[in-house]
């Protein structure tokens, strides 16, 4: 007998909880991200399908699994083999970053609604969740060849705003799968990128996830520069100066609100506590060779700020902001400006030569696959040309 697909199985979950819009109450063990797959489903069913293959794969091999070593292994391969899939498709043409988000999704509400051929207790369900998060992000992919003499991470971001757009796309997250592995050679070295998707959830932030990814790296210094990605403004923006606060008063993408305000701005969270570290850190990217690339796009040395005491200006260093209270830093106040400055602040704590630092990109209106080509060849275009200073 055929096994339902993933649409069937999350549309029959969510009648049966009764939700008959994203408003409403959802099956207990969906969040918030979950319950709007079936919307997704509605509204762009060739995205949301598009890799429902490997999903259902995992629905099949999932209920026929009655070991949990074999069953975790499986979840985390499937994960694996749904970030190298859209690898492929984007780098093949297919300008589109959705199709792994809402997908990822999938495997974790089916994850949820279904039972493997033993029985599993919650705690083990979130094991499999945690596998096939870490696994479909390229968090586990990240492997430069023996040959690269310059290695480059760079992280995008899954969309976001979904409620506004559940059409939205994030032009970081479409880099990231382009890049994820791009050679090439400068001044007589080989180059390679390895790049992973971070997920737009303050929870994640406050329990680790950045610390957890760079931590071995800075360690080990086992790459030569750390770029991270994310959808901002109207140009190409280089932030300057992180900020530790945060200020924005908008949602992640569990709906989750920190209840930080440009009047009342909050340090974030670090496995249980307050993070620790400066109001203000600076980056150090190659700011001049990644601006004299040529494209689209200005890319500007972004050092505006918003401090407590003196309100928005653009600080010409870091000593200017050692007294200052941080609300935005050039990034924002937003997990973009956050990212940035969780990066800085490891680099520092290792005392780590990396250079690293965040590039904003413009912000595309809901998907847009030309202009988003076009954001990914200027990001080739700048890492290029930092290379050449490494």
């Amino acid at each position: 007998m055929k096994k339902p697909s993933l649409a069937i199985l999350v549309s029959a979950a969510i009648a049966v909880s009764g939700l008959s819009s994203a408003t409403q109450a959802v099956d207990l063990s969906f969040n918030v991200e979950e319950a709007r797959i079936l919307k997704a489903q509605q509204t762009m069913p060739e995205v949301t399908a598009r890799y429902a293959g490997l999903v259902d794969g995992l629905a099949s091999k999932y209920q026929s699994h009655n070991d949990e070593l074999k069953i975790t292994q499986m979840v985390a391969s499937q994960g694996v083999r749904l970030w190298q899939q859209a690898v492929r498709d984007v780098q093949s043409g297919n300008n589109d970053d959705r199709s792994l988000y809402w997908s990822r999704l999938a495997m974790r509400a089916l994850i949820k609604q279904n039972r493997p051929g033993f029985n599993i207790v919650p705690w083990q369900k979130d094991i499999l969740i945690k596998a096939v998060e870490s696994a479909s992000r390229g968090l586990s992919d990240i492997a430069f060849s023996e040959q690269a003499q310059i290695k480059i991470l760079l992280t995008g971001f899954d969309p976001f705003f979904l409620d506004r757009n559940i059409e939205q796309s994030n032009p970081s997250g479409l880099v990231a799968l382009a890049l994820d592995g791009y050679r090439f050679k400068v001044n007589g070295k080989r180059v390679q990128v390895e790049t992973a998707m971070i997920p737009v959830r303050y929870s994640d932030f406050d329990n680790g996830i950045i610390e957890s990814m760079l931590t071995p790296i800075y360690r080990d210094n086992s790459v030569d520069m750390i770029a991270t990605v994310s959808m901002g403004r109207d140009a190409f923006d280089l932030e300057r100066f992180p900020g530790r606060n945060r200020s924005a008063s908008a949602p992640d993408n569990l709906n989750h609100y920190t209840g930080a305000s440009m009047t009342l701005p909050k340090a974030p969270g670090f496995n249980g506590t307050t993070l620790k570290g400066p109001e203000f850190v600076e980056f150090s990217l190659p700011v001049a060779a990644m601006q004299a690339v040529k494209g689209e796009w200005a890319v500007n040395d972004n050092r505006t700020i918003t401090t407590l005491s003196r309100g928005e200006f653009d600080a010409s260093s870091l000593g200017e902001l050692d007294s200052a209270i941080s609300v935005q830093g050039s990034g924002g106040g937003y997990l973009s400006n956050e990212i940035s400055y969780r990066s800085v602040l490891l680099q520092q704590q290792f005392n780590s030569r990396i250079p690293v630092g965040h590039i904003h990109t413009p912000r595309v209106k809901g998907f847009d696959p030309e202009v988003e080509a076009k954001i990914v060849d200027q990001v080739k275009a700048m890492l290029m040309a930092a290379a050449q200073t490494l």
